[in-house]
């Protein structure tokens, strides 16, 4: 790759995954209008983030990365947007207890639209359309003129994610993520059963430390880290039009910074080391991630830390390994232990949900419970036997009460998951299984916070 970078050369490269639109002309209207939109991020926003990464990379913190699979224009509601955000909150409660450590907190949302597709057209019963690619670029429904990419579709998709940073800044911000209110946060259909009950007890053994330390005189008013907390955004980066239009200099160091997100990530589908994709975020100051797929090469993976983060700069490149529960075990220790014998400094963070997408008898895609916990659970092993940190989790999910992964305490079925099925693209866990999952690998983080703390104490020991 060059080094002359500007936040159009990507257009000089080889891209995939872009929609063809009919209209130039309208694309370039749409492009300039989103150029002149303020941002929706700040550069110094996006720069906390990275030191918070920094000390994930180093152990020091644990990374929780969520949200829908494709937002939609349809489903933008408020109360799905806070329903989220609480289940996201739980998921941070749940494992500050088991790993001790903070949990950067990164949402799947405010820019999440486009989705990459196996294939450019779809046909059903004859009639050939253009593959539906995210409500960025075009509609859901099986209709021409819906499915025909509409460069509008940007500047409806920078409005909604406009509208969902606000609200959820004033979540996060304005009292309603303090930590007096954690029995708030549990939805009434999570709070019934073993896994309601045992959010409970976390929550109420939370409220006997926060009455002790108001007793030492540290409350929501003297301290505001009790009543708010740091939250970030997060999508893939894929369609460039868009991420191009909301890419800006910042004023305090003169680095590009694309404010569409604080975090942004490339999957498998388009990080070939000569691609357009790569160009454009190697270039912006954001943190990065890139999706980890079976097939990778250990020294290709050598190839994309130089292109991505050649200054080996912590908090700056996430890998984010979705191997599938039956390969994690056998590939990702290659990965990990080739990066730790370069020293090049990485977040490692699972994504257990894209390797285990299978189709159901009913033609449904769904996503069985266990096997994204054993994923989950071959992670963690493959970090503890490297002797390297398991960084972090990356989950789709959401906070309504959806049937779209089967299996968990609730014993979601294939014949279920047709009553409430409302993903625009891959299935989502619901908020009980995302919450069952966050207390299946706090017991782990916990189980090796004892076993690591045991080992130092031995090598004290011995050392005396």
């Amino acid at each position: 790759m060059t080094k002359e970078w500007s936040p159009k050369s990507w257009r000089n490269k080889n891209i995939l995954q872009i929609p063809k639109y009919p209209d130039q002309t309208k694309l370039e209207e749409a492009e300039k209008i989103l150029s002149g939109f303020p941002p929706l991020v700040f550069a110094g926003e996006a720069r906390a983030l990275k030191r918070g990464l920094a000390k994930v990379a180093s152990g020091e913190a644990f990374l929780l990365q969520g949200g829908d699979c494709a937002e939609s224009f349809q489903e933008f509601h408020p109360d799905n947007i806070r329903d989220t955000f609480k289940v996201l909150l739980q998921m941070a409660v749940v494992l500050i207890f088991g790993a001790a450590c903070p949990v950067i907190k990164v949402g799947r949302l405010a820019g999440q639209f486009a989705k990459p597709r196996s294939g450019d057209i779809e046909e059903i019963g004859g009639l050939k359309l253009p593959s539906y690619r995210g409500d960025i670029i075009n509609g859901i429904e099986f209709d021409e003129k819906k499915r025909t990419p509409d460069p509008d579709r940007m500047i409806q998709a920078y409005n909604q994610s406009a509208s969902t940073l606000n609200l959820v800044r004033a979540f996060a911000q304005g009292g309603f993520a303090d930590l007096h209110r954690v029995h708030q946060w549990n939805m009434g259909f999570v709070a019934d059963g073993a896994i309601g009950e045992r959010y409970k007890d976390i929550a109420e053994r939370l409220d006997d430390a926060l009455n002790f330390m108001a007793a030492c005189g540290l409350t929501s008013e003297t301290t505001p880290q009790l009543q708010e907390t740091d939250f970030y955004t997060s999508h893939e980066a894929l369609l460039l039009s868009y991420e191009e239009a909301m890419t800006r200099i910042d004023s305090l160091t003169g680095e590009w910074y694309d404010t569409s997100a604080h975090m942004l990530w490339v999957g498998e589908r388009t990080r070939q080391l000569d691609s357009a994709h790569l160009e454009f975020l190697r270039g912006v100051a954001n943190p990065i991630g890139a999706k980890v797929g079976p097939t990778t090469d250990p020294d290709y993976l050598i190839k994309l830390i130089d292109c991505l983060n050649p200054k080996n700069e912590p908090g700056r490149l996430t890998l984010i390994a979705r191997m599938g529960a039956d390969k994690v075990e056998e590939v990702l220790p290659a990965l990990v232990r080739k990066i730790k014998d370069e020293g090049r400094i990485v977040v490692w963070s699972c994504d257990p949900m894209h390797g285990n997408t299978v189709k159901a008898n009913s033609g449904y895609k769904t996503r069985h419970f266990n096997e994204i916990l054993r994923e989950v659970e071959g992670f963690f092993s493959v970090h503890s036997a490297e002797g390297t940190h398991p960084g972090g989790v990356h989950f789709e999910l959401t906070g309504q009460d959806v049937t779209e992964c089967v299996g968990g305490a609730q014993a979601i079925t294939e014949a279920d998951l047709s009553s409430r099925y409302h993903t625009h693209c891959d299935p989502r866990l619901n908020a009980r299984q995302a919450l069952e999952l966050a207390f299946a690998f706090s017991d782990r983080l916990k189980k090796d916070r004892i076993i690591n703390n045991s080992s130092v104490m031995k090598q004290v020991v011995a050392g005396f």
